[in-house]
């Protein structure tokens, strides 16, 4: 027998459900913003995003600067607009992966503030893809492109 909340029908779970469609399209604008405000920092001072990614040792450090930023902006966008939603989610989770395993390895920071604040974004990392993989889950709701181009 499966499990059964007493909750199921609570004033909560029914505002979820009767709100998915607005809840989602919220989510994904959060989720989106990280890459707005990352695009945004990245592009006000790009030689110093170029310089960080060469002190990580990363090949060709303009070129990867640049590729970063032109996909966090196409990331957003698809995000906020709910356009290719499923497969942006799934792009998102590997860059994310990606960036996290080449930017925040907080365990080869000595302990202070700066491991403290690589751990701090490690854990950050970790929230966006759990967010990426719902909205692979969810798709991109009512108020999207993607509704809106399926008819």
């Amino acid at each position: 027998m499966p499990f059964r909340s007493p909750w199921s029908t609570s004033a909560i779970d029914k505002f979820a459900t009767g709100s998915a469609d607005l809840l989602i399209l919220v989510g994904r604008i959060l989720l989106a913003w990280v890459f707005v405000g990352s695009v945004y920092g990245a592009l006000g001072n790009f030689s110093g995003s170029v310089g960080y990614f060469r002190s990580l040792n990363v090949p060709a450090p303009l070129l990867f600067t640049t590729a970063t930023v032109a996909l966090e902006i196409l990331m957003s966008a698809c995000l906020i607009l709910g356009v290719g939603t499923r497969y942006c989610a799934i792009v998102m989770f590997l860059f994310v992966f990606s960036a996290t395993a080449i930017g925040h390895r907080y365990w080869e920071y000595p302990a202070g503030a700066q491991q403290i604040g690589q751990y701090n974004h490690f854990l950050k990392n970790i929230s966006i893809m759990g967010g990426a993989l719902l909205i692979f889950v969810t798709g991109a709701g009512r108020f999207s492109l993607d509704r809106r181009l399926a008819g």
